[in-house]
């Protein structure tokens, strides 16, 4: 009996000796007292430079997502041409890779897992009411064969009724960012309307699905790509507000695909009318963005580029706490 109570009082301590509250030092609210990251930290308005920023290739002038494999940043157009771009950290283009028997209608975004590329044609801000969402999915084991093969994982959002057709880029239904998760896809919605995200998942199999709301984020601005690494609870996203500033977005500290459960921070970047499409890392703590070309005659015009950026004084700290050091996917 005695020993059944003191399991019972050790347990009591336990569970009053463990305080929510904000976890981040970095952050305003930092409680030192804290032992579970309730998702409370807010942050000072940050702004960072790139330590690089190189143009690239006249190829690939609409630059529009980013992955780290085989030791190079791989992208594409979203429009028509179907042909991957593997550059080096200098912009420079070392291999492509063309997928044949599939169509670019409107691809923007190319994300990764272990075994798998993964490419989403989902683009939808033209008239908002397209009824062919899909994403491609290739195994990188034969992704430099002659004819690497693709399947096809296509979607509808869950709470999208009206397809009619919208104003241009009037809709809270475009996707530009997507994960992979164990056994599901997440998407980050472009929302015009809101200047919000939202987040929708569905399974990771061929066939047809319907991607149902996880949750929203109020990012200010309009997201246009992810990198994830899953071991690390990290993600960034990269955006661009509708005058032209761009911005990354930090998750991390998550629980399991809980993503907003944990540190959101904003930071923006000064490079302005950048309209940032793509971010890869290799390590978790160096990114690297493309910009696509933008050109407003006559005032304006802004060359396709590859930026470096440097996020080891806002990711170093809770990195070095995470054990042991993972694999990067993204």
């Amino acid at each position: 009996m005695k020993i059944h109570f003191l399991i019972f009082c050790l347990i009591c301590n336990f569970t009053y000796s463990q305080i929510s509250g904000c976890t981040d030092a970095m952050a305003k609210n930092f409680n030192p007292n804290a032992t579970i990251n309730d998702g409370s930290c807010s942050y000072s308005k940050t702004k960072l430079k790139p330590d690089f920023s190189s143009i690239i290739s006249d190829s690939i002038p609409e630059t529009s997502g980013l992955i780290a494999f085989d030791s190079l940043l791989w992208t594409h157009n979203d429009d028509h041409d179907t042909t991957l771009y593997g550059m080096d950290v200098s912009g420079k283009i070392r291999k492509k890779i063309t997928l044949s028997n599939v169509i670019n209608q409107d691809w923007e975004e190319i994300t990764q897992d272990e075994n798998y590329i993964y490419i989403g044609d989902f683009g939808n801000n033209y008239q908002g009411n397209r009824t062919n969402l899909h994403i491609l999915k290739t195994n990188k084991s034969t992704i430099y064969d002659q004819n690497p093969k693709c399947d096809t994982i296509t979607f509808v959002y869950e709470n999208q009724t009206d397809f009619s057709p919208q104003a241009s880029n009037a809709t809270n239904f475009d996707c530009e960012a997507f994960l992979v998760y164990q056994d599901s896809i997440y998407l980050f919605t472009k929302e015009w309307k809101t200047q919000q995200t939202t987040i929708y998942s569905l399974p990771n199999s061929t066939g047809n699905h319907v991607a149902k709301v996880k949750a929203s984020l109020n990012t200010e601005g309009l997201v246009s790509g992810a990198t994830f690494m899953p071991s690390q609870k990290t993600i960034v996203l990269c955006g661009y507000s509708k005058n032209g500033k761009p911005f990354l977005y930090l998750l991390y500290d998550f629980k399991d695909s809980d993503f907003l459960s944990g540190n959101k921070r904003k930071i923006n970047l000064k490079i302005p009318f950048h309209q940032i499409e793509g971010i890869a890392t290799f390590d978790g703590i160096h990114y690297y963005l493309t910009n696509e070309h933008l050109q407003l005659k006559p005032i304006l015009n802004v060359p396709q580029k590859l930026h470096e950026i440097n996020l080891s004084p806002f990711l170093n700290s809770f990195l070095q706490n995470q054990k042991p050091q993972p694999k990067t996917i993204n």
